[in-house]
């Protein structure tokens, strides 16, 4: 046991534009169907320029802090888990934080960043912080817009990304045997840059022109590199998680996997056969939401009974970098 922790509330938002794939096929010139053919996304959420990163969190926060039932008793420590921030300074935790109406409370509040995964490493530094008696109440969330750095030249950039924000409420509890059982990770730098958005910080600057500016604005991956790269990596870190948390895959109760692509949850359904329906697959309908692509899998397994209290479940994903990690918790 690392961590005794319960999940006490959670919470997601979803923007409220809906872009269908039959709509990019007619934008884009190509037959009905086609976009769902190739990518195996029917639909996902696209954020208005008024829902913010921000924004979107703070709604995701609201829902999970009603839903824990703390009452007065505000969160010791906000941490965000965004794969793409709002902007480079301040964090996005302290926007949300005064979105929350809780700007002036003085709750310590910071970023966590490892792409897709940041909300996985977010909550295990909250845990990590709940382990030594720093904090007992910790509010996480992530929230991307992936459709703010989408080249319309690339079909599949275009169309498998999506919007979105979730959050969740954590409180301490010792001597339950609940919260994070096992955590395993890697990263391999010598895959970089096959994922990877150049502006934004302080590699492309305003000197070398709007030009520069823009490409580097635009979302660029190499697919079948981070495919073969993170298949390579995912087996190994399930291993290890499952082995250090004494847990079986028969004794999942599901599996909350980063909605990377149809491909890669595919991939990792393989991976549990012949189990493979406890992998959670929303893809077609969120696409990949970055970041808040997990907490919103585990959103929706909490909301509709796929992961219940008591449960055993398997938090799962990949990152650019390229990353990889599994972690084991006991709801």
């Amino acid at each position: 046991m690392l961590s005794e922790f319960t999940i006490s509330g959670w919470g997601s938002y979803r923007p409220h534009t809906t872009l269908e794939s039959r709509d990019m096929d007619r934008r884009f010139g190509h037959e009905d169907g086609w976009t769902e053919g190739q990518f195996g996304i029917a639909s996902r959420a696209v954020a208005s320029p008024e829902e913010t990163t921000s924004v979107m969190a703070a709604a995701a926060a609201r829902t999970a802090l009603d839903r824990a039932g703390w009452g007065g008793a505000l969160p010791d420590v906000i941490i965000g888990g965004c794969g793409v921030m709002e902007q480079p300074i301040p964090s996005t935790a302290t926007l949300v934080q005064d979105k929350l109406g809780l700007g002036r409370s003085g709750i310590p509040c910071f970023d966590v960043n490892q792409t897709c995964l940041s909300f996985m490493s977010a909550l295990d530094v909250a845990a990590m912080g709940m382990a030594t008696g720093r904090w007992k109440r910790a509010l996480v969330f992530a929230s991307d817009i992936a459709s703010a750095g989408l080249d319309p030249d690339n079909p599949k950039t275009r169309s498998i990304f999506g919007d979105g924000a979730a959050a969740v409420a954590i409180e301490a509890a010792p001597g339950t045997g609940m919260g994070l059982l096992s955590c395993a990770s890697v990263t391999h730098g010598a895959h970089h840059d096959l994922a990877q958005l150049r502006s934004g910080g302080t590699r492309l600057r305003v000197t070398e022109g709007y030009d520069a500016l823009l490409a580097g604005s635009y979302f660029e991956m190499d697919a079948f590199g981070i495919f073969k790269a993170a298949a390579k990596a995912l087996p190994g870190v399930i291993e290890r998680a499952l082995e250090d948390a004494g847990v079986t895959r028969d004794e999942l109760a599901c599996v909350v996997c980063h909605q990377a692509s149809a491909p890669g949850v595919e991939h990792v359904k393989r991976l549990f056969e012949p189990d493979s329906e406890r992998v959670v697959d929303i893809f077609p309908t969120t696409g990949n939401q970055i970041a808040a692509s997990i907490p919103t899998v585990l959103a929706h397994a909490l909301d509709t009974g796929r992961a219940r209290p008591g449960d055993a479940i398997l938090l799962l994903g990949t990152a650019a970098g390229i990353s990889a990690s599994a972690m084991v918790l006991r709801l």
